[in-house]
């Protein structure tokens, strides 16, 4: 039994999670360890090609994208985002971050591609969630958890032009908005949904098979129920024939899709193939190097402290820029699901890591069991 295998069935064993499954990746060297069942009754094992809500490991996804978008002349980085949202041509922000909601001035300069791509919109989430304009993007961004609950990208986004931007355009980090922007934006910029834009550009072209926004039902046998903690221990918040089993009004670029191990490694190595992968390019080299280096300098990585844990940020992911713990490997590139899900690539080794669990995160760190994967596979 491996050291990773001992390590995921610890944590089983102690009931932090029903099941999980880790892959780890140097080349064509794979080690995926599945451990534990679907779901808290042990109806069914885990396995290698499980279906998991992959959350916030969505965003990458988007922003490449974004980026296929770039390369084809169809958007420009430096282009104002108001020409595909119009929405958002005469943007508002608070005078301070602290100020109240109605004590607002127009923005210094209109928000651009580049701006979405780089979580530098203006609007997002600090680590302080108390401002008066994070309170009220919340009642927009949270508009009820599951993405079912969300209202068609147009009604969500005219809500979202209501709310004061919490920073000027591109004067700070904030988490979260910036990419449900660019799901929106590689619809109405491509004319396509943003489910048929990454299922024909990016899933078949890379063979990810089980990725997408929805599970049909001939495949639910191999989909997870999801669980979050309660006071009593985990409580059931999803099941196979749930949220995932019909398209949601808002196809979520920022974390509505589903996938599985396999599905994320063939992206991740795409990546580190310097954007070709599966006999295609869907990227140049350029795009993806500029997609997975850091584009945050200490100033604005320091008041994201609480999600980036003194690292940077790239296009759509994390990038580690200091050697703080043992798997910080500079230039390391990848992100975390708010449901359990963490997954990078790390261009220095040729590594692809993929940790997918079914329990959802208590707070935007990464989870022990996350630190443990990531101590192990180091």
């Amino acid at each position: 039994m491996s050291e990773l295998h001992e390590t995921l069935s610890r944590y089983v064993d102690d009931g932090v999670v029903p099941g999980a499954v880790a892959l780890v990746a140097h080349g064509d060297d794979v080690e995926v360890v599945a451990v534990g069942s679907v779901d808290t009754e042990g109806t069914a094992p885990m396995r290698r090609d499980t279906i998991f809500r992959i959350a916030s490991i969505t965003k990458p996804i988007t922003a490449a994208a974004v980026l296929m978008l770039v390369e084809d002349g169809v958007l420009g980085l430096a282009d104002p985002v108001a020409e595909w949202l119009p929405e958002l041509s005469r943007p508002v922000a608070v005078r301070t971050p602290s100020s109240p909601v109605d004590d607002i001035v127009p923005a210094a300069r209109p928000i651009t591609v580049e701006d979405l791509l780089g979580s530098r919109c203006g609007w997002g989430f600090p680590s302080d969630f108390s401002l008066p304009a994070v309170r009220a993007l919340f009642a927009v961004q949270k508009d009820g958890r599951a993405m079912q609950d969300w209202p068609d990208p147009d009604t969500w986004l005219a809500r979202l032009a209501r709310v004061p931007l919490l920073h000027q355009p591109g004067e700070a980090w904030l988490y979260g908005t910036s990419s449900d922007l660019q799901g929106i934006l590689v619809a109405r910029a491509s004319g396509r949904t943003l489910p048929e834009f990454l299922s024909e550009r990016v899933f078949e072209p890379l063979g990810m098979r089980d990725t997408a926004f929805t599970v049909p039902v001939d495949r639910r046998s191999r989909f997870t129920s999801y669980y979050t903690n309660g006071e009593a221990g985990l409580a059931l918040a999803d099941t196979p024939g749930g949220d995932w089993s019909r398209l949601p009004a808002f196809p979520s670029g920022g974390g509505g899709l589903v996938s599985t191990a396999d599905d994320w490694l063939a992206f991740g190595r795409m990546l580190l193939n310097g954007g070709s992968g599966g006999g295609h390019r869907l990227l140049s080299p350029a795009s993806v190097s500029r997609m997975t280096s850091n584009h945050l300098d200490a100033s604005l990585r320091e008041p994201a402290a609480l999600f980036l844990e003194g690292q940077g940020w790239g296009y759509g992911g994390q990038v580690d820029v200091a050697p703080l713990e043992p798997w910080n490997v500079p230039g390391r590139y990848g992100w975390v699901g708010g449901t359990g899900t963490a997954a990078f690539v790390v261009p220095p080794t040729g590594t692809v890591t993929v940790l997918l669990t079914q329990v959802g995160m208590d707070s935007p760190a990464p989870t022990p069991m996350m630190r443990d994967f990531w101590r192990v596979t180091a």
